[in-house]
């Protein structure tokens, strides 16, 4: 059974599922993943304004509770950077909400003109990117080297959900926190305990997030 962390966000679950965010079937994810049997579309919340909004209270909740503790999650930040394209709704409306100025990263126009990073900004201030979901972490690094390359500072991401495919580790080795609203092995137990998927469903999905494959004996095993 999946960690309950995350359980006081279950409802942000539920709003992608009915909102057609959460697919089964086979799947082929961005750089190079193998085949998936579940697919994750945050940017379904743009169509629901009050869901998209409530998202952001959440997101401004783990932010502040970080901070505020002996030990925070967060570090200070003065900005907040939009990950293209997922993370660039979030990130608006956790601005509106909070009134924290937001920037973003973009691949520079034809011929190399124009600013990188859009948005006000001063050398050396703290930034925190926000994305919708996290698989490997190549955006969320990409989008760091970027803020990075501008002279900006970058120790925490957040993100909507986690598929737990090994980008927290790889960004904790870049020297970036990672803080999940739900982790996707959660969000599957939930699902399966309101009957919203079937058993055949899960447990493909639980198994391949567990990095096995089908393999010998008719089961699913190790790749």
């Amino acid at each position: 059974m999946a960690s309950l962390e995350g359980a006081e966000n279950l409802w942000l679950a539920k709003a992608l599922f009915d909102l057609g965010g959460i697919q089964f079937g086979s799947f082929t994810l961005p750089r190079g993943t193998f085949d998936s049997p579940v697919y994750v579309n945050p940017r379904v919340l743009v169509s629901e304004p009050q869901v998209l909004r409530r998202t952001a209270e959440v997101i401004a909740h783990e932010t502040a509770s970080g901070s505020l503790r002996r030990r925070p999650r967060v570090s200070p930040f003065n900005l907040v950077a939009g990950v293209p394209f997922g993370g660039l709704h979030l990130a608006t409306a956790y601005s509106l909400l909070t009134g924290t100025p937001m920037i973003y990263p973009r691949p520079p126009r034809t011929g190399g003109m124009g600013d990188i990073i859009e948005g006000r900004y001063q050398d050396g201030q703290t930034v925190l990117i926000i994305d919708d979901l996290i698989t490997h972490g190549g955006s969320i690094l990409q989008t760091k080297s970027l803020l990075e390359e501008a002279g900006l500072h970058v120790r925490d991401a957040i993100v909507l959900v986690d598929r737990e495919a090994g980008g927290g580790e790889r960004l904790k080795r870049h020297g970036v926190n990672l803080i999940a609203i739900l982790k996707l092995k959660t969000m599957l137990n939930h699902y399966l305990a309101l009957g919203l998927i079937t058993s055949e469903d899960f447990h493909r999905s639980m198994a391949y997030l567990e990095g096995k494959r089908p393999g010998e004996h008719g089961e699913l095993s190790g790749s």
